[in-house]
């Protein structure tokens, strides 16, 4: 008797659902698995194309500082001087905080994004931003950054602003999302923009929140003197590198 139940063999058929369902979830499968194959690729794409980005800003940052020693040293051979170009970019910090401050200064404050203590921000050089600076001089102190000073900025404080939010920047690809459609692809190319004041400058710059630096090693000198006059507040010009790598 078992030997004939074991040769009855009972046809089961598959529900056509769940037929269905099991060519759908393939589907799906293959269509993921290709879907991160592409990503994948485009990444790729994207990190070389960055990686080859950066190695072209560094040929031409070599170019210009090759040209300006160059120049120098011709203009000192044939018995001369040599005036570089005026800088284009200017590094803001402020020193001095929120008491007994006039409202229009105050408002010139926020217009430059130095709403705190401490605070720094990048400025394009022209009529317009001088006579803001002139405005509230006596609470910031200014100059013009190297690009090694902008490079640790961006790199160590550097923050988005995101939909009014302060976003870190630990991807290439929040800046991609917010400056690719301006050609700025990664972090390099928002360096190379701000160093260069470039013709999206100020997309580039109104991306960046402002940097919120810490208190200089070794203290300020006296904040209520300008610089001129051996004290903390006005312009430094290229001296502004010293006290922004003392508080970044």
């Amino acid at each position: 008797m078992s030997q004939k139940k074991a040769q009855i063999q009972v046809e089961q058929k598959v529900p056509e659902s769940v037929v269905k369902k099991t060519q759908r979830d393939s589907k799906l499968r293959d269509l993921v698995v290709k879907r991160r194959a592409e990503r994948l690729g485009q990444n790729k794409a994207r990190r070389a194309q960055l990686e080859k980005n950066a190695q072209a800003y560094e040929a031409e940052y070599k170019t210009s500082e090759k040209s300006l020693i160059d120049n120098i040293r011709k203009a000192k051979s044939e018995g001369g001087f040599y005036v570089p170009a005026e800088a284009k970019l200017m590094l803001i910090i402020r020193i001095r905080g929120i008491n007994t401050l006039n409202p229009q200064v105050r408002q010139t404050l926020r217009l430059l994004k130095l709403r705190q203590l401490h605070n720094a921000a990048f400025v394009r050089i022209n009529k317009a931003t001088i006579e803001m600076i002139r405005k509230v001089e006596p609470y910031i102190t200014y100059g013009y950054p190297s690009r090694t000073v902008i490079k640790n900025l961006i790199y160590k404080r550097g923050y988005a602003k995101v939909n009014g939010q302060r976003i870190p920047l630990t991807s290439n690809t929040i800046i991609d999302q917010q400056l690719g459609k301006f050609g700025i692809h990664g972090i390099e190319d928002l360096i190379h923009e701000i160093t260069t004041v470039g013709p999206h400058f100020k997309e580039a710059n109104r991306f960046l929140w402002a940097f919120k630096l810490r208190g200089p090693r070794g203290g300020f000198i006296a904040k209520r003197k300008s610089f001129i006059n051996q004290g903390d507040w006005g312009n430094r010009e290229d001296l502004i590198n010293d006290l922004a790598k003392r508080m970044i």
